[in-house]
């Protein structure tokens, strides 16, 4: 069972930035992809950002060239920088892990971003 904490959301001010983290349970060698995604209200739940263990990222289109995500194995953990916030990037935001063996998709309880504008 892989356990993941997020921390980092808050309430910012449209193009203010945030930085998510979460910190996995597991060692980083159980667990092949790490991610973030989010669910506003009425809507359902869409990827952010991916990494896997390579480095090899992907991205919403919507986010690309002001999210990055990045991760430290040692750490157990996954980062989400947010620059240039947007009222519409609004959400709940989870993280989430798929292990290596067998890819058993693990979620965070979440933590909301709250961008005013």
């Amino acid at each position: 069972q892989v356990q993941l904490v997020e921390s980092g959301g808050g309430l910012v001010q449209a193009g203010g930035s945030l930085r998510l983290s979460c910190v996995a349970s597991e060692s980083a060698p159980r667990i092949n992809t790490m991610g973030w995604y989010r669910q506003a209200p009425g809507k359902q739940r869409e990827l952010v950002a991916s990494i896997v263990s390579s480095g090899s990222t992907t991205y919403q289109d919507s986010v690309k060239g002001r999210f990055t995500i990045s991760r430290d194995n040692a750490k157990n953990t996954v980062y989400l920088q947010m620059n240039s916030l947007k009222p519409e990037d609004t959400a709940v935001y989870y993280c989430n892990a798929k292990t290596v063996v067998f890819g058993i998709n693990y979620w965070g309880k979440g933590t909301l971003v709250t961008v005013s504008s």
